[in-house]
Parts: C-alpha cells; structure tokens; sequence
C-alpha cells in the first residue's frame, strides 16, 4: 500500500463523533471569516472520500463551496455518462466478461496513473488534505482482480488501449503542471466508486456469475472506509477548505467535466469492442448456417427439422423449402395442410 501523508491512526474511519467535531469546526471557521480557510491538519482522523451525485445535505454549506459548484456544475456531464449505451447495458446486466475485463484493464491504468501523480504530490497543500491511500487508493485491488481475469502473468498480457491512453495522459500532465486540477480527477472517480460503483458491483456479479466471496470484485470495495456517507461528507468538507480562489475553482469544475468526457471515451471503446464480439459471434453461427444449407439440407432435412423445432426460423424456412422441393413431400405436405383444415373447420363450428 503507499504511503499515508499525514499520521494516521491504524483503525478505519468510522466514528459520527469525530466527524461531527470536524464539521462543527468548518462550520464555525466559515462564520468568523467567509475568506479564511483553515490549514491541512494532522490530526490523527483519516481522510476520506467525496462522490459524483451529492445526495447528503450538508447544513451551512454555500453554492460557492467547491463541492456544491462540483455538484451543479457537473450535472450535464454525469447525466450525459449515465445515459451512454455501454452503462445503460451495464446496469441492465448485459455484460460480455471479456468487455468487462478490459474495462478492468482501463482502470488499472487510470488509477495506477492518478495515484501515482497524487502520491508525487501528497504534500501539495490543495492534495494533502484530501490524501486518503489506505481508504481511497484502487491499483492494488485493481492488480488483484486482473490476476484473477489473467492468471499470475496478466501484467504480460494487458496493454493501455487507444480509448484510455489520452485519459492516462492528461493525468500525468496536470500532476506535473498544475497539480490542483488532480482534486477533479479524484473527484470524479473515487465519489463514483463510493456511489453508483456499488450498484455495478452487484450487476456483474450476478451477471458474470462471480464468486460471491468477491473475486473480481475487489475495485469496489473499500475494505478502509466503514460508513460510506460519513466518508463522502468528510471528503467534501476537507475540499470545501482548500485554499482556492473563485477562478481555481472552475477551473476545477471544468477539469472534472473534462475527466467525465475521457471516461466517455472509454466506455465508448468499450462499446465498440463488445458490438464486435457480437458481431464476431453471430458470423460463426450464421457462416456454419450457410455451409450446413449449401452442403447438407437437400441431403438430411431431418437436421433442419431438429433446428426449426429448437426455435431458428432460418431453419425453419430451409426446411419448408427443402420439403416443397420433393414430390413425395409434396404430397405428404398438402395431405397434411389438408387434414389440419378439417380439423380447424370441424373445430370453429
């Protein structure tokens, strides 16, 4: 695990008390002077995490306060992420697992990119205070859902794709430039692991029929963090103290709506590769169709029978065609149309 910035306890942070204090704290700070922000402290309490979708409602809190400006003003975005057809497929559970373990590569390397500029810049005053590897930080969990997709050599066997690459990229650019846009990375993804990463948790588990005992799983869960809310609250009022200027602030704001846009890009690949898989599958079967109709239906029509009644119209049609195209058939076809009239007739009167 990397290292931890500040001394920290050894326990998880999950005591209302302490978390209360702190807002209390924040609160009384803002009262004195709407313009002072108090220092990163070292105090013993772990840090924690923020979300995309803000459902707490945090008393005192104003629209200038760097989570609430997050909130609106990456609403367009999020929506425009939530209603991409790779995650309305997700949350309807149509999930291929070789879709799902690349997307698991991609966010090996997102995260092994974010936490590696975030730990460069742990005592960067607008990082330090919302610096929490122990609860917060995925590679390593990443890492071990890969070895359970790819085997002991999944490193030899994954690559940074063409959809994830640019994401990567500018990670490592503002970490080196203008490490406060990271507050927008880690915003962005770590307040969605803890929110709406849940929910697709139990959707690939039920449909990939992973093991229950959460192998495969491990990025979505945050073995560190025992109260999901008191963390996200807790996050959100340490970047509500950062020492930012209105500019600094949207400048953040338009960061995330940024990270949002790479995490479309990716998804998109991710949809394109599934479409493929799909289109790759469909080829086998309809090809191994066509070669069964050219070479065998005029000799065994019993196999297309056996299909049509295992519900493929395909076959279904190639079996009236091959019975109409024979005399005996002909007329054992029209005794039968026959007798299926009478029967109808006799019944309706």
């Amino acid at each position: 695990m990397i290292g931890v910035a500040f001394n920290q306890s050894s326990s998880s942070f999950s005591s209302e008390g302490r978390l209360r204090t702190e807002k209390v704290a924040t609160l009384k700070t803002r009262k004195m002077d709407s313009n002072s922000i108090s220092e990163p402290k070292s105090n013993g309490v772990k840090k924690g995490g923020a979300r995309i979708i803000v459902d707490d409602n945090d008393e005192g809190l104003s629209p200038t306060d760097l989570s609430e400006m997050l909130a609106e003003g990456t609403k367009e975005s999020h929506d425009r992420a939530e209603n991409c057809q790779f995650v309305k497929d997700f949350l309807r559970g149509h999930i291929i697992k070789d879709v799902f373990k690349r997307a698991t590569v991609a966010l090996y390397f997102v995260y092994s990119a974010m936490e590696e500029e975030i730990e460069k810049n742990k005592d960067h005053p607008h990082i330090a205070p919302i610096y929490f590897p122990a609860e917060l930080h995925r590679r390593e969990a990443l890492a071990r859902d890969l070895e359970y997709f790819y085997g002991a050599d999944w490193e030899s066997q994954i690559s940074l794709s063409a959809g994830t690459k640019p994401y990567v990229d500018r990670i490592h650019e503002v970490g080196e430039a203008d490490p406060v846009l990271l507050v927008a990375h880690s915003y962005t993804r770590y307040m969605g692991d803890l929110s709406g990463g849940q929910i697709l948790k139990k959707v690939a588990q039920r449909a990939l029929k992973l093991p229950a005992s959460g192998e495969g799983l491990n990025f979505y869960q945050f073995e560190g963090i025992t109260s999901h809310r008191g963390f996200k609250q807790l996050y959100r009022s340490r970047m509500n103290e950062l020492e930012l200027d209105p500019e600094a602030k949207q400048r953040i704001v338009d960061e995330s709506n940024r990270a949002f846009g790479f995490n479309m890009m990716v998804f998109s690949e991710l949809e394109e590769i599934g479409n493929t898989i799909k289109e790759e599958v469909q080829e086998q079967v309809f090809g191994h169709a066509e070669l069964i109709q050219e070479d065998d239906f005029n000799k065994c029509p019993y196999y297309a029978a056996k299909m049509a009644a295992n519900g493929n119209p395909t076959y279904a049609l190639q079996l009236v065609k091959t019975l109409v195209g024979r005399l005996p058939c002909q007329v054992a076809l029209a005794a039968w149309v026959a007798i299926f009239a009478g029967f109808t007739a006799w019944y309706l009167l």
